[in-house]
C-alpha cells in the first residue's frame, strides 16, 4: 500500500537561512500516526564542505538544475487552492529563491499525487525507493556525476527500476516562477538564459517522488527531448523540462492514469509559444558571486551570443 501522506511527515531540515534560499533538508514519513519517528536527536548536517567546489561547478551543468521560486505560501495557496501538509515539525519561513541551485538540494513546495489538494516541502534530488535515505550524503556524493537525481528522463519512466513505481503512483507538480538553462556559444562559452511564462504565470514542472525504505521523501523533475525553442537555447544536451498547463494538473495527479496516459501528457505538454526566454548575467555560474538575488533575471545582452532570441 502507498504511504498515506500527512500521517507522519517529519521534517528534519539542515541549518538553514530560508529567506536567502540556502536551505536543504529531508522529510521522513511514517506509515501510521502511531508509528511516527520521535527521535528528536536525529538531526541532519549540511553536505560535506569538501563538495563545495563541486556544487559551485555544477551551476553550469546542462540540464534543468536551476530554478526561481519567489511565491510565498499564501500566494501559492491562493493560486492553486491548496492546503499545507506538514508532519511533526514545520518548516519555518518561506521557501523562496531567486536562484535555487539543485546541487545544494533545496527544499521546494511540491504538489503530491498521494494527497490531492495539498502541497508539502520536499528535497530536490531523487533517492531511489530501494535505498536508505539515512545515507543521503553518500548517495548524493557518489551520484553527483549523474546529476544526483535532480532530473529524470521521461523516456525511462517505465523502464527504469528507479522510476517506474513513481511513474504510476507518485507523480507530482513543482510550481516555479521560472528556470535557468545554459546556451553554448562558440568556443564553449556559456550564456545562461532565463525561461518564464509569457503571461508571467506560474510554471508547473512535472515530476516524480520516492519514499525510501526508511521513509525519506525526495523528488526529481522530469525532462524530455527539446522542442525547437529549447533546442536553440539549450543547444548542447537539447533537453527540456516537462511543463504542464495548469488545467492539466488534476489529471496528472489523479490515480486513474496508465502508462500510455502518462506518456501522452508528457508528449503534449506546453508548447514553445507559451514561453519567453532571454540571456542573463553569467554571475549565475560564478562560485564567487551570490546569484540568489533579485536582479539575476535582468536581461544581459552578451556580445558573444550569436542566436536571435527575441
Amino acid at each position: 500500500m502507498p504511504i498515506k501522506m500527512g500521517t507522519g511527515l517529519k521534517c528534519n531540515p539542515y541549518p538553514q537561512n530560508l529567506k536567502k534560499g540556502r536551505t536543504s533538508g529531508l522529510f521522513l514519513w511514517a506509515d501510521l500516526p502511531n508509528q511516527r519517528n520521535t527521535n528528536e536527536e536525529n538531526q541532519y548536517a549540511p553536505l560535506n564542505p569538501r563538495l563545495t567546489f563541486l556544487l559551485s561547478f555544477c551551476k553550469t551543468w546542462p540540464m534543468c538544475y536551476n530554478v526561481r521560486m519567489i511565491k510565498t505560501v499564501e500566494q501559492l495557496e491562493r493560486e492553486y487552492q491548496l492546503k499545507l501538509l506538514f508532519g511533526e515539525q514545520k518548516v519555518e519561513g518561506e521557501l523562496t529563491y531567486n536562484h535555487a541551485n539543485g546541487f545544494a538540494h533545496p527544499l521546494l513546495w511540491v504538489l503530491p499525487q498521494e494527497q490531492p489538494g495539498h502541497m508539502t516541502p520536499m528535497m530536490w534530488g531523487l533517492i531511489p525507493e530501494y535505498e536508505q535515505g539515512e545515507g543521503y550524503k553518500e548517495y548524493y556524493k557518489k551520484t553527483i556525476q549523474y546529476g544526483s537525481g535532480l532530473n529524470a528522463q521521461s523516456e525511462k519512466l517505465f523502464s527504469s527500476g528507479m522510476y517506474k513505481n513513481s511513474g504510476l503512483n507518485r507523480r507530482c507538480i513543482i510550481p516555479v516562477d521560472g528556470f535557468y538553462e545554459p546556451h553554448t556559444a562558440p568556443n564553449n562559452y556559456k550564456v545562461p538564459f532565463y525561461f518564464r511564462a509569457k503571461e508571467e504565470a506560474m510554471l508547473n514542472l512535472a515530476g516524480i517522488y520516492t519514499v525510501t525504505k526508511d521513509k525519506y521523501v525526495t523528488f526529481s523533475i522530469l525532462t524530455r527531448a527539446a522542442t525547437p525553442l529549447f533546442a536553440k537555447i539549450h543547444n548542447k544536451k537539447k533537453r527540456r523540462p516537462v511543463i504542464l498547463d495548469k488545467k492539466d494538473i488534476d489529471t496528472w495527479l489523479s490515480d486513474g492514469l496508465d502508462k500510455m496516459d502518462v506518456g501522452r501528457m508528457i508528449d503534449n505538454d506546453l508548447p514553445d509559444d507559451h514561453f519567453s526566454a532571454y540571456p542573463i548575467s553569467r554571475d549565475l555560474y560564478s562560485p564567487k558571486v551570490d546569484s540568489n538575488r533579485e536582479d539575476i533575471i535582468d536581461v544581459v545582452d552578451d556580445p558573444k551570443l550569436e542566436i536571435d532570441y527575441r
